[in-house]
């Protein structure tokens, strides 16, 4: 066999082939046209030793395939040469797929770790898939997260492996399918304890079992009538979450496949111009944006820097609860300390669901979270603890006393934090022996949703090794760390309150909550800042905005202050800008307004990206890219916009 740089081949006892990928100088296999060529030479060499069948394995350890080079995408034009060279590379990537499902003789995926995008369509082309049953192991096509849709192949054969209406919504989420879901639902053939993995792919390869492929009842929905009605069904359910100007992928991904089915050879080349033509629009570039940005707050927590066993939680409140029962999650001994056993009750039950919810029907990772999360009345882990992070109510007082305890108790090394989303970390750390120690670790609320973690540091007086630790815990915890500047509100509150405010002031002025919103989520928003006022709670919209009023000039509207003095809290009260029940919005009576819909956009969005450009100038996070990155991972801000920053420049390239 000749010598490669991104693969090898051998030949086992069995004379079974294996082809084994590890692209030079990557972290993870990543497709791109050199790894292609090689694995079209390498398939023309094996034909030619007529093996009993071949194996294609990751030489690495981090898993199968990551996908598609995204480096590839970006950049992109509307350009016809553009437009040439996006065709191509996807006909390449097709065409191999296609000389892996021609081959005579059997063929194999063997998975663990990651197969995402073009490395589960590269899969889906082999006669079997086997993986392991690590719920580290993730399958998936998530390329509508990129703003386009499978190409290599990948939205014909995942849907005659599976079927319509199992595949379709794979390919319109982008979600990871854990390996016992993914052989459930028909994508893979085996899911076997890694020890033996390797001796269930040759023996599926000596067998010869049936091959998988979608029930016969399927073809019922592939024919033409079938298309159009499921198709209509579809679009309904993609356009009650996103609107086509706004991601257009989904709609053309239905579109094709309402054209062609999965059973005609054509929706192949109908896919391949299909994510030609999306990869260069405004909301695929912005996304691939979003890729690279979320990669950048990954890169900032190294997580060789120390490895974090126990946690300690201060304060058995929905905030301290929820972080507490996250860490429990990824592994790690926690301690939740409160002198209310009753709350820490809560806690536990509260966990108990998120624990269910998350893991579904995995018993093991329910218990072992279960036993992971320990009630501490009397806070006896602070001394045992390497993280210990206090989440008590909004009281510059309380914490000064919590922390004067824990510095005493507390070892050495630990990291010691605050859950703080508005208190200066200087004034709490002024009651401190070695107030270099202390450092900011804001959550946001669901914990168990929201991907940012703020890095809060004051840069005269933080030590930058604490903050190092702070962000290497983050990337521990499986969240993404930002370094952020010590000021009121810091960097997400900061930028969201006015733009709430200016939300409760435009209702003040008589445009009703309904207006309000939509012309937030119109814009791309997950949801409108009345909502989400709801959802925080006006008495902490308030008092964060009482802050920010005293310290950066932010206008507090009446209206806000009349609602918390009668009670009107939001969600937890049951009343708010909307009326609540069992934490659901009680869907309100549609109001007739005649007034400027556009107007009320425009007021909201320009309070947003005119507080963004000011915390920019602030040094409140190093650079543009960051808070693009902040903003849109800690308050869902339209992705497809590249972020308020991004936006900002786009709006004034336009003009």
């Amino acid at each position: 066999m000749s010598s490669y740089t991104n693969l090898s081949v051998s030949t086992d006892d069995n004379k079974i082939a294996w082809l084994t990928l590890d692209v030079k100088d990557e972290a993870a296999n990543v497709i791109g046209p050199e790894l292609i060529e090689e694995m079209n030479a390498a398939i023309d060499e094996i034909k030619v030793t007529n093996p009993k069948g071949v194996i294609i394995n990751s030489g690495k350890s981090s898993g199968f395939i990551a996908g598609a080079d995204v480096k590839k995408f970006e950049g992109m034009t509307n350009s016809e040469k553009d437009r040439e060279l996006a065709l191509s590379f996807i006909h390449m990537g097709q065409a191999l797929c296609q000389k892996i499902e021609d081959l005579s003789f059997p063929t194999l995926a063997m998975v663990k770790g990651f197969c995402m995008g073009g490395g589960l369509e590269i899969a889906l082309s082999c006669d079997y898939i086997v993986t392991d049953d690590s719920p580290s192991t993730k399958l998936s096509l998530p390329e509508i997260q990129l703003g386009i849709h499978p190409g290599f192949g990948g939205t014909v054969r995942s849907i005659r492996r599976m079927g319509v209406l199992k595949a379709m919504p794979l390919m319109l989420t982008g979600r990871n399918l854990v390996p016992r879901q993914a052989k459930k639902m028909g994508l893979t053939d085996y899911c076997v304890p890694l020890r033996q993995l390797k001796t269930t792919a040759v023996q599926t390869i000596l067998l010869k079992p049936t091959k998988h492929q979608a029930p016969k009842s399927a073809a019922l929905l592939e024919t033409s009538p079938m298309r159009k009605v499921i198709a209509m069904q579809m679009r309904k359910q993609v356009a009650s979450k996103t609107k086509q100007e706004h991601y257009p992928a989904p709609y053309a991904l239905i579109n094709i496949w309402e054209m062609h089915g999965s059973k005609s050879s054509e929706m192949y080349e109908a896919e391949a111009h299909s994510v030609a033509t999306l990869v260069s629009t405004d909301t695929a570039q912005n996304l691939v944006r979003v890729f690279f940005l979320q990669n950048r707050l990954k890169a900032l927590g190294d997580k060789k820097l120390f490895t974090p066993k126990h946690v300690h939680v201060i304060g058995g409140g929905v905030m301290g609860g929820d972080i507490a029962a996250w860490c429990a999650m990824q592994g790690m001994r926690v301690t939740i300390q409160d002198m209310n056993t009753e709350a820490l009750g809560r806690v536990i039950g509260r966990a108990n669901t998120g624990f269910k919810r998350r893991f579904r029907k995995d018993k093991i990772r329910i218990m072992q979270a279960q036993d992971n999360l320990i009630p501490d009345l009397h806070g006896h882990g602070i001394a045992k603890a390497d993280v210990i992070i206090e989440a008590i109510f909004e009281n510059l007082e309380a914490k000064q006393e919590i922390f004067k305890n824990v510095e005493k108790k507390a070892k050495k090394t630990a990291i010691i934090a605050t859950n703080t989303s508005s208190i200066p970390l200087q004034e709490i750390a002024a009651v401190m022996k070695n107030p270099e120690r202390l450092v900011g670790l804001h959550f946001f609320n669901p914990v168990f949703k929201m991907p940012l973690l703020e890095i809060v540091q004051t840069p005269d007086q933080t030590d930058p090794k604490v903050v190092a630790l702070a962000q290497s815990f983050g990337a521990h915890i499986n969240k993404l760390p930002l370094p952020v500047k010590s000021s009121p509100g810091f960097l997400i509150n900061r930028i969201l309150m006015p733009y709430i405010l200016e939300g409760v002031t435009l209702y003040q002025e008589g445009v009703p909550a309904t207006i309000v919103d939509k012309a937030a989520v119109d814009y791309g928003m997950p949801m409108g800042p009345l909502e989400l006022a709801d959802t925080v709670g006006l008495d902490i919209c308030l008092h964060v905005g009482k802050i920010l009023a005293d310290t950066v000039g932010v206008t507090l509207p009446d209206t806000l202050d009349k609602e918390v003095e009668q009670g009107r809290l939001g969600k937890k009260s049951g009343q708010g800008f909307y009326a609540w029940k069992k934490d659901k919005k009680v869907k309100p009576d549609n109001k007739q307004w005649t007034g400027d819909r556009h107007k009320v956009q425009t007021r909201l969005i320009e309070k947003l990206l005119a507080e963004s450009k000011k915390c920019l100038e602030e040094n409140i996070v190093e650079n543009s890219d960051l808070l693009d990155a902040g903003v849109i991972f800690g308050t869902g801000f339209a992705p497809f916009r590249g972020g308020p920053m991004h936006a900002l420049l786009e709006a004034k390239d336009s003009l």
